[in-house]
């Protein structure tokens, strides 16, 4: 049964850091910034929070700087607007699962493209 609590506390920390993401304004934050993944503790005292930028994992990591600096005005949003008793701590870590997923479609496209240029011939 707690492990729907979880979940749900999981998801609804996901949302509110996609908001809280575009009120930062730290310059080293990236506008195009995603939050990928979030993951908290069974106690909820911990949270790490997988950031990803279009423009690549450098991007993503120069924005994890801002973050960290930005990480109290961040928890308290968060408790704020989630009533949360105690805000979980957050850590933030560059991904760089957006690259890879345009990487791979781009692959995927030009299979496509040759297929097709093959069956014309």
């Amino acid at each position: 049964m707690a492990g729907y609590r979880i979940d749900r506390i999981t998801e609804d920390i996901k949302r509110e850091l996609v908001h809280i993401l575009r009120e930062v304004k730290d310059p080293r934050v990236n506008e195009m910034l995603t939050v990928v993944k979030v993951d908290v503790s069974n106690d909820l005292s911990y949270c790490k929070v997988y950031v990803s930028a279009v423009e690549g994992i450098e991007a993503a990591k120069e924005s994890v700087k801002g973050l960290k600096s930005a990480s109290g005005f961040i928890r308290k949003r968060l408790g704020s607007s989630l009533h949360l008793r105690k805000v979980p701590e957050l850590k933030f870590i560059a991904d760089d699962s957006i690259e890879k997923g345009f990487e791979l479609f781009n692959k995927l496209k030009n299979i496509q493209l040759s297929e097709e240029e093959n069956d014309e011939d």
